[in-house]
């Protein structure tokens, strides 16, 4: 029998942290009128720039009506517009309003420091060498679900 120890096994340490993260960067970000599941639209969109609500969804990894929600909401509380798209009249076209954007900088700069404390104690190497692990295990996830869906 395989003994399951919860914390020495990485799927649950990555689990733990991705969701101690989204706490604690929901408590970051709801003073500037975002959640944490609207930052990848958020971060894809920072530019000024317009996108597809499929290639949202797909950029950001998640599923078109998990998208359509945090595109509603959003909506709704006046973060993105939608317009029409000039290539595709059946399709429209998403953005951040100009108040959306204006909160970005203290948006981010209250995520900034709140990663700067959850990496307290770790050396430059050791943050760029998590970065590099995290982008290897993630991509060779997205190529687990990728065969998965075929």
């Amino acid at each position: 029998m395989i003994d399951w120890n919860l914390f020495s096994d990485p799927a649950p340490l990555v689990n733990m942290a991705s969701r101690s993260f989204a706490r604690l960067g929901e408590r970051r970000v709801k003073p500037f009128g975002f959640s944490i599941g609207q930052l990848p639209v958020v971060y894809l969109l920072r530019h000024g720039g317009a996108m597809s609500q499929r290639d949202l969804a797909r950029l950001a990894k998640i599923e078109q009506p998990s998208m359509a929600q945090v595109l509603s909401r959003m909506e709704r509380d006046g973060r993105v517009r939608r317009s029409p798209d000039p290539a595709d009249g059946r399709s429209q076209l998403i953005s951040l309003t100009e108040a959306a954007l204006e909160k970005l900088p203290a948006t981010r700069t209250a995520l900034e420091q709140g990663k700067e404390r959850a990496l307290a104690g770790f050396s430059e190497d050791e943050v760029r060498m998590l970065v590099g692990l995290l982008r290897r295990l993630n991509e060779n996830l997205d190529q687990m679900v990728a065969r998965e869906v075929e």
